[in-house]
């Protein structure tokens, strides 16, 4: 249907309903009671205008409609017509002063028409306002800068059919649009969408319902072997009728359409199909309205009647099947009177279904009035000196904004679009029962994009009269443990879930990558977390923990109570004659090295790190030190007896303590050098274990570890060979020979942990260097200070000077 709105200056206001004959040049096939039903909608605008006091006072609008059949070629040439065909308009009154002029269109209904039309009129910047055209590609102001629509483009509706899709978790469904600007041009928008939000489809097919009955046949053949349930249908009305038909008589049933305003809402639709096919459809429709008199307006067809054209004629014949005058075929109808009743009538005239398009249609024409009255600077009365001219009218509609009596808003955007707002519709049929078209979520553009859908999932009845979400995907998803490896020639979400490589996790689902786990944490066996890994250090709790500080302990102890036993037998020979002060401070050192191994065992810290290895470096080198110098007292002690000979001077108490000194302080330099400029620290040691980490203290500086190690080795063998010279002195009770005893332990035990240390991983280094320590401790311990303890308690007869000097 397309209608011409034409101004007309009054000197008064008519104040009866005027109804203008509308004239049908171009004869269709069949009387098309929704394009009817349009045009009655426009009317009602225009006479609700008219009879306002309020807008356009003194001002009659009138029109001049036709009927385009659905043909391009005829919209164009009747939009031709509606231009130029000035003088044949009928006006509403004969005291008209200014001839009748076309101000605005209102239609097409359909986008491609509505594609032809503008592209015409666009030059002459005629404004043209459709009610139901919702290509996308309308909105381009460069090729169409006079078309306006009060329904909302299908950027919009393709953008929010693929968010529903999204919204229900179907990646992999099948498309069917109508082959027109229509269907080509929103599937195009849907699938880009569909795209941005990782869903793929499985085909895109277009067609028109005129196409040959093979091509249809091809396209039900591609989607009767399609693997994908879900079917986002860009049809209009008519080309669903067709789907209906080919399906049913494939009896292929049980998919779950997803629909276009076009269909999604139409009653006939719905009526058409009787095996079911669109059970459980959901789709966008354009939200309910509801205009005060428009369905009694609509119905109320006797004010055609007075007119008695062909136009009514023809109507009423349709309307109620009957005939004013027979002709003369064989076949015989009912009469028609014209006084029959519309009141038990149910056919597609009587459904106010399409009260969305007739409100679409009202905004439309009231669109126009409002600019024409602000054009004409109407307030009581209406100037009579404006020249009204296309460009000027454009302008206005674009910038008009106002409110209907109903509430509603008007206005257009830059691209002469209006807000984009659709109702989510669910097809529901409980039993025989007609569908019910049940409102079941809004979707609206202009909120932010987290808010533009809300869906009431619990009122949805899926296909089949389900109430679980259909199913719709070429791959299940990969759960966390895996990752999706694309099937070769096949879309993104065709895939195969692959489990990630030892090492590598992925807690995320539907994931394309594993990534390696963090060097403090290991993969379960399902690999899909990761667990921190077990830390392993030498830890008291565990047993070879407890016994090493169980052997720490006992060692201490020991030397506790050998110092006691010392203490006590100070004054006896044995003691005396064995350098009591050495020997006091050599039983002090000993006990400090006993208690430097502790720091060895438990977690790893900054402090504990530092210390045990300088503590353990200095301890040691007193030791060997306090040995050493008994060792050379030993020695001079000798000399000392021999005739002519006074070598004690030179190595008496003082010269042993400076001795000691000395011997520790290099130490003391290393252990300061190391801790300055390398210190050790406090590490993770990740080699070595797959499912643990090795909490240990890095050497930090490997020099000075090895400098304290060597200087203690170093010291070691100048004591075994001191020790060793002396081993054969002809004393009773030879001190060096217990000493050189000692430093063969010593040197055995260090020898041995060399290379036991560095082949030994994780916390067995450590206990090996705690070994080492304890072991020539107690070498030392028992070595030299056993055997005195043995005489001062179990043989006190010996422990006298006369024995101590032998012969």
């Amino acid at each position: 249907m397309l209608g011409g709105l034409f101004s007309f200056h009054n000197n008064w206001k008519e104040t009866e309903n005027t109804y203008i004959e509308i004239p049908l040049p171009l004869k269709c096939t069949s009387l098309n009671f929704r394009e009817f039903q349009l045009a009655q909608a426009m009317l009602f605008a225009i006479e609700e205008i008219n009879n306002s006091s309020d807008l356009l006072p003194g001002i009659s609008l009138g029109y001049k409609i036709y009927d385009t059949c659905g043909y391009n070629a005829r919209s164009v040439k009747v939009a031709l017509a509606l231009l130029n065909d000035y003088e044949n308009v009928s006006a509403p009154s004969k005291d008209c002063v200014t001839p009748a002029q076309v101000q605005a269109i209102m239609g097409e209904a359909s986008s491609s028409p509505s594609t032809a039309i503008a592209t015409v009129i666009g030059p002459f910047f005629i404004p043209m306002i459709s009610h139901f055209a919702t290509c996308a590609c309308l909105s381009d102001k460069s090729k169409y800068p006079s078309f306006l629509r009060t329904i909302p483009s299908d950027y919009y509706q393709s953008r929010a059919l693929a968010q529903l899709v999204k919204y229900f978790g179907w990646t992999w469904v099948g498309a069917v649009r109508t082959n027109d600007d229509y269907g080509n041009s929103g599937m195009a928008t849907f699938i880009e969408s569909a795209q941005h939000l990782g869903i793929c489809l499985e085909y895109s097919i277009s067609f028109y319902r005129t196409d040959p009955s093979d091509k249809i046949q091809k396209i039900i053949n591609i989607m009767k072997g399609s693997t994908s349930k879900v079917i986002v249908a860009f049809l209009s009305q008519a080309d669903m009728d067709v789907i209906i038909h080919e399906f049913s008589s494939h009896n292929l049933t049980g998919y779950q359409w997803v629909g276009s305003e076009a269909w999604i809402f139409d009653f006939q639709t719905a009526a058409r199909d009787t095996n079911h096919i669109l059970d459980g459809a959901i789709g966008l429709s354009i939200p309910k309205a509801h205009v005060i008199g428009i369905k009694e307006f609509i119905l109320n067809v006797k004010p055609l009647f007075s007119l008695n054209n062909d136009l009514f004629t023809e109507f009423w014949e349709a309307l109620f099947s009957c005939k004013f005058k027979q002709s003369n075929s064989a076949e015989l109808q009912r009469q028609c009177t014209g006084l029959e009743d519309l009141t038990g009538v149910e056919n597609t005239f009587t459904d106010m279904s399409l009260m969305p398009i007739f409100n679409n249609m009202y905004k439309g024409v009231y669109a126009v009035a409002h600019a024409l009255h602000n054009i004409l600077s109407c307030n009581q009365t209406c100037s009579s000196n404006v020249q009204l001219d296309p460009f000027t009218i454009l302008q206005q509609i674009k910038d008009i904004y106002f409110k209907t009596k109903e509430g509603d808003e008007v206005y257009f955007n830059e691209n002469g679009d209006p807000a984009a707002k659709y109702e989510i519709i669910n097809w529901q049929r409980r039993d025989n029962d007609p569908v019910e078209f049940v409102v079941v979520g809004l979707y609206d553009a202009s909120l932010p994009t987290d808010k533009q859908m809300d869906v009431q999932l619990k009122s949805i009845i899926w296909a089949q009269n389900s109430q679980k979400i259909p199913v719709s995907v070429c791959s299940e998803k990969c759960p966390p443990g895996t990752r999706k490896v694309l099937q070769k020639g096949k879309p993104i979400c065709c895939y195969d879930c692959v489990r990630c490589a030892e090492g590598e996790i992925n807690n995320i689902t539907d994931s394309v990558t594993c990534v390696r786990c963090p060097l403090e944490f290991w993969s379960n066996e399902n690999r899909d977390d990761c667990i921190r890994k077990e830390t392993e250090f030498l830890s008291y709790k565990e047993i070879m923990g407890a016994l090493l500080t169980g052997a720490s302990l006992s060692g201490t102890c020991m030397t506790l109570v050998v110092a006691v036993i010392f203490v006590k037998y100070r004054k006896t020979p044995l003691v005396r004659a064995n350098n009591s002060e050495l020997s006091f401070l050599l039983l002090f050192s000993l006990k400090l090295c006993f208690l430097c191994s502790l720091t060895f065992i438990g977690k790893p810290s900054e402090w504990s790190c530092m210390l045990r290895h300088t503590a353990f470096g200095i301890t040691f080198v007193l030791c060997i030190s306090c040995v050493l110098g008994k060792t050379i007292v030993v020695l001079m002690a000798f000399k000392a007896t021999l005739p002519g000979r006074n070598v004690m001077k030179w190595f008496g108490p003082t010269q042993q303590r400076l001795s000691v000194l000395g011997f520790t302080l290099v130490q003391v330099i290393i252990c300061g050098l190391w801790l300055t400029i390398a210190p050790p620290f406090p590490s993770t040691n990740f080699e070595g274990y797959n499912d643990k980490i090795i909490l240990e203290c890095s050497l930090g500086s490997t020099v000075g570890f090895w400098a304290v190690l060597g200087y203690i080795g170093l010291l070691g063998m100048l004591c075994f060979i001191c020790a060793f010279l002396a081993r054969k002195l002809p004393d009773n009770f030879n001190e060096a020979k217990f000493i050189t005893f000692s430093m063969l332990i010593f040197s055995a035990v260090w020898i041995t942990f060399i290379p036991a240390y560095v082949s030994s991983p994780g916390k067995f280094s450590v206990a090996v260097e705690i070994f080492a320590i304890l072991a020539s401790s107690f070498g030392l311990l028992i070595c030299i200070f056993i055997p005195k303890c043995y005489v001062m308690l179990i043989k006190p007869e010996k422990n006298t000077k006369r024995n101590m000097m032998g012969k």
